[in-house]
């Protein structure tokens, strides 16, 4: 290879670097901010810094140039890589002992707020693919799976972004709200910790909130939410033969595969951690890097949002976002006294 062809080669290789630098240094201010505070779990912490930084005029410049291609590998790529190792958290024993009936009533209220969500994305009028993501991230597990659907279904940046911010808000907001309903809807320890693990989006604001509880509350609201997080594979596999599905066979080239890479992994890594005793201290570092690449590709999608544009003229999201969030909060409680 020529000194011409390595000289032009160079820039290509490095330009994702100072956005992938930027969004590990926002890692390493969420982090700090988790330990001052810990009740804001360092994920939401990392897409709320994301969103932060996006609203300063002076950094905007930066963040739709030189520092774009990081931000975007960030958003999607480590977003792929984070939801894989998250496989290696999920047990089917440990599912199987929440028993057949709490499992199949957490697959049904993903589904029906899912459906509901969609629906009422359409009855809203928004636009794109903000219906299903909205519905994906307040039925699953947040703004990690919207990464992962909008990457699958080719959505744009802002139809990503809003999405992103309200199921960010819902989960900070439910971190204050649902521990002061804790009594007075008589729930027991054990039964707040289902209705956390059913109802809230994000790992990170599920562990914050459920521990009030106690660890055994916290323990059923990890299972839980980690049977929810199972069904991301299977929502994405679905959402990508519709895409493929809706291209046709002109783009058959162009058309995602029929079960994304990253699905696969993060199938592989649940069966292996059913099947291998992993040793706590590796078992710890898989957590470690997951936080770590989950919370640099939060970021990344925070940098996409804009506050301005959501308040000017996402209104219809906000209504559906705070609908899904009553309805997944109202059917979570059912399936509590039905548990």
């Amino acid at each position: 290879m020529s000194a011409g062809q390595l000289t032009r080669r160079r820039p290509r290789t490095v330009r994702w670097l100072p956005g992938v630098t930027a969004a590990g240094l926002a890692t390493l201010a969420a982090w700090g901010i988790h330990l001052l505070v810990p009740a804001v779990p360092l994920l939401t912490a990392a897409v709320a810094l994301g969103v932060i930084v996006a609203q300063i005029p002076v950094a905007r410049p930066a963040l739709v140039g030189p520092l774009a291609p990081g931000l975007g590998l960030a958003a999607k790529r480590l977003m792929r890589v984070g939801i894989v190792l998250l496989g290696l958290k999920l047990s089917l024993i440990d599912i199987a002992h929440l028993g057949w009936v709490a499992v199949a009533t957490v697959i049904a209220v993903l589904v029906i707020t899912f459906v509901g969500t969609y629906w009422l994305g359409r009855l809203f009028k928004l636009p794109g693919q903000q219906p299903l993501l909205i519905a994906t991230g307040f039925s699953i597990c947040g703004a990690s799976a919207i990464g992962a659907m909008s990457g699958v279904v080719k959505s744009k940046d802002e139809d990503t972004a809003i999405p992103v911010a309200l199921v960010t808000l819902c989960g900070t907001l439910a971190i204050a709200v649902l521990p002061l309903l804790w009594h007075p809807l008589g729930f027991t320890e054990l039964q707040f910790g289902h209705w956390v693990g059913a109802s809230v989006h994000d790992v990170g604001q599920v562990v914050a909130i459920a521990q009030m509880a106690g660890p055994p509350a916290l323990a059923v609201a990890i299972v839980v939410k980690l049977t929810r997080v199972l069904m991301l594979a299977p929502m994405v596999a679905i959402a990508s033969v519709a895409t493929r599905r809706r291209e046709g066979p002109v783009t058959a080239g162009k058309r995602p595969p029929i079960v994304p890479l990253f699905v696969v992994g993060f199938i592989a890594a649940m069966l292996l951690r059913t099947c291998v005793a992993i040793p706590e201290p590796i078992a710890e570092l898989f957590d470690i890097a997951q936080t770590i690449v989950l919370a640099m590709a939060l970021f990344g999608l925070g940098t996409a949002v804009r506050l301005r544009e959501l308040v000017r003229t996402g209104w219809r999201a906000v209504m559906v976002a705070f609908l899904s969030w009553a309805l997944i909060g109202v059917l979570a409680w059912g399936a509590v006294q039905l548990g």
